[in-house]
């Protein structure tokens, strides 16, 4: 009994001292996946650079990196792209706040509900098929061209992947595990908390992010059609004054955005999924 015990307190002690050791290699890697997803694009930039600078290319319709950064630094100067970032970033989080809480109220109840699925499925399926851009004159049809117009636009592309999401993931959940948890006579609260809700989270919010994606690429659609502030309409200005250092500028602010919001999110959503594996332990 006593070798056993010892046993047993050893494994647990090497189990603690290795998962200091775990995660920091797991930071360490988290840390060289970026370094290493730099490369690409640095390379590019330095060697179209370098064809711009030698005359081996002509950097007119393709600006060199330099021009796109002096064009960056002088719209930041100027601070013009910080009122078109800021009124792009509240567009893209309200209307995802929107589309998002919609999306995970309706999926949750088509996912949970047969009789739901039956009615709302088939519709809902066929209105996601509609192109972005053919809910445009509906909307400011209805809703005028101000900011209603753009916001609903975007949550309407969210809500879609979302509602995909969810209601699949709580279609996909072992039917095994909920029938273990009703012989032991559980509430349905105890039902939702301990199985459906941590079964659904990954799929959640890798929807949730899908539908962030979206949001953006429905945001350039709105103000594309009628916006006198945003990405966007720095998009289209750069177009019509044939400023391809300006197009670019703004793609580039679009990136950047776009991937410090979802970084973002991520960092929102990892305390559920730590609550997720507790409460798989529990179960």
């Amino acid at each position: 009994m006593r070798s056993g015990a010892a046993a047993a307190e050893t494994a647990l002690v090497g189990s603690a001292d290795a998962r200091p050791r775990a995660l920091a290699g797991d930071a360490a890697w988290r840390r060289s996946g970026v370094l290493a997803g730099l490369i690409v694009p640095v390379v590019l930039a330095i060697g179209w650079e370098a064809a711009v600078r030698l005359g081996l290319a002509e950097g007119r319709l393709m600006p060199p990196p330099s021009r796109i950064a002096a064009t960056l630094y002088g719209l930041a100067a100027t601070g013009e792209l910080w009122a078109h970032a800021f009124a792009t970033l509240w567009r893209v989080v309200v209307g995802f706040a929107i589309g998002a809480a919609g999306g995970i109220a309706v999926g949750a109840l088509t996912g949970a509900s047969a009789t739901a699925r039956r009615l709302l499925d088939p519709t809902l399926n066929a209105l996601r098929a509609i192109p972005s851009l053919a809910w445009v004159p509906l909307f400011i049809l209805w809703l005028g061209i101000f900011e209603a117009s753009k916001v609903a636009l975007i949550a309407v592309g969210v809500f879609f992947p979302v509602y995909l999401g969810v209601a699949d993931a709580i279609l996909s959940v072992d039917r095994k595990l909920v029938e273990v948890v009703r012989v032991f006579r559980l509430s349905r609260g105890q039902l939702a908390r301990r199985i459906l809700v941590p079964a659904v989270l990954p799929e959640t919010i890798s929807a949730l992010r899908s539908g962030l994606g979206l949001g953006f690429m429905f945001v350039v659609a709105a103000e594309l059609m009628g916006a006198s502030e945003g990405l966007g309409y720095l998009l289209l200005d750069g177009q019509q004054l044939g400023k391809p250092d300006q197009i670019l500028a703004a793609i580039i602010a679009f990136a950047l955005m776009g991937k410090a919001l979802d970084t973002v999110l991520v960092l929102l959503t990892r305390p559920l999924l730590r609550w997720q594996d507790t409460a798989r332990e529990r179960l």
